[in-house]
């Protein structure tokens, strides 16, 4: 299943649980659900999805990798802060299948993080059975 997320920021956070949840399939009990981001200017991780800490993050990937950073690759394209924000994210999370949900902690979610908005952005969303 492809996701479609349109984000209307630079830098933002959004919680794609609900989204992932839905696509893994009634007849699957057990397995992973593999979330894949298509693009090396956003990430995905699994973190909580309360919004102070949405805001903490995207502060955190500001002071990480400041925006003005003096890049080679901004002499292209400007976004040199935007991949090299990706790439401490990673491009796919895995999360456990268990009686047919997501096997997810408590407050854990799973997280789509735009680093080079806005945009309309695709997610993979692939689910094997055991």
């Amino acid at each position: 299943m492809r996701l479609q997320i349109d984000t209307d920021e630079r830098v933002t956070v959004v919680d794609v649980t609900d989204d992932v949840a839905e696509a893994v399939p009634e007849d699957v009990e057990a397995g992973v659900c593999t979330v894949f981001v298509r693009h090396t200017t956003a990430g995905v991780c699994v973190n909580e999805a309360e919004q102070r800490l949405l805001t903490d993050v995207e502060n955190a990937l500001e002071r990480l990798v400041p925006t003005d950073g003096g890049y080679d690759h901004d002499r292209l394209d400007g976004n040199a802060d935007a991949h090299l924000r990706a790439m401490l994210l990673g491009s796919s999370v895995s999360v456990p299948v268990r009686d047919g949900d997501l096997a997810l902690g408590t407050w854990q979610s799973v997280l789509f993080v735009e680093c080079d908005g806005p945009r309309t952005r695709a997610v993979d969303v692939t689910v094997t059975s055991s």
